[in-house]
């Protein structure tokens, strides 16, 4: 088991890539704290996944845009497993919405969420692994952070944010033990774009610029990511590894 005894974080893990990281991370040996939000029932269905394969986990709702939140969050895993190794930053918003129609509103939340939330929960995380000796900081952004997505203008310059964060969090916690990675996903299947890809055309569409002619599943995240918390990336730190099939290679 790679990351037995480890205990970790993911935030947004009730369904998609989050919930895969989970329950990856479980199977490897770690304790996990299911983050969610909103979705109670999808964060509590999955630490009872994992507690029914012979894991430990925990459901623990947090809402990472509210940095006054991140201390409780911190505090209740450490009531539950009395430490902390890794934290996967995972939760994330994407809104639809052409530059010329662009309103405030979507930058603030977007901002609040995929940067500010992960940068201070980073932040407050870094606090707890440096005084147990170090850890891992898993940052989960997207190939549009450096590749523009239309109509999400928004969310790529956010995500593009996110690719300075990893590399700048990762220069001044090295000296405290704290390797900070990205990954950055390109197409893959979750409930967010199912039934965008349920139309046969824009499915075809997207096939065609992925070499590997397939559309990812979330646990094809899920493997770098127990890479990433795991002892065998410890020389690894400040890098975003991109899990796309090829789609940034057209």
């Amino acid at each position: 088991m790679r990351l037995k005894n480890k205990i970790a974080i993911v935030t947004g893990a009730g369904r998609g890539i989050g919930r895969a990281i989970a329950i990856a991370y479980a199977r490897e040996g770690a304790s996990v704290v299911v983050n969610y939000r909103r979705s109670q029932q999808a964060a509590e269905e999955t630490a009872q996944a994992i507690r029914s394969a012979g894991g430990q986990a925990i459901a623990v709702r947090a809402d990472v845009a509210k940095l006054e939140e991140h201390e409780a969050l911190i505090e209740r895993t450490l009531g539950e497993y009395g430490g902390l190794n890794t934290l996967v930053n995972n939760a994330g918003i994407e809104f639809n919405e052409p530059v010329l129609e662009s309103k405030p509103e979507t930058w603030e939340e977007t901002v609040a969420v995929n940067l500010k939330g992960a940068y201070f929960l980073a932040c407050a995380a870094a606090r707890v692994i440096a005084s147990r000796g170090g850890g891992k900081i898993i940052n989960i952004s997207s190939v549009h952070d450096v590749e523009p997505l239309r109509n999400r203008a928004i969310y790529s310059i956010v995500k593009g944010g996110m690719l300075m964060m990893v590399k700048s969090l990762a220069l001044e916690l090295a000296g405290h033990g704290i390797h900070v990675n990205g990954i950055s996903p390109g197409a893959i299947l979750t409930d967010m774009n199912r039934g965008h890809l349920s139309d046969p055309a824009r499915r075809d569409r997207l096939l065609a610029q992925i070499p590997l002619k397939r559309i990812g599943d979330p646990e094809d995240i899920a493997g770098a990511a127990v890479f990433l918390a795991s002892s065998e990336s410890d020389y690894i730190t400040g890098t975003t590894i991109y899990i796309d099939g090829g789609l940034l290679l057209q």
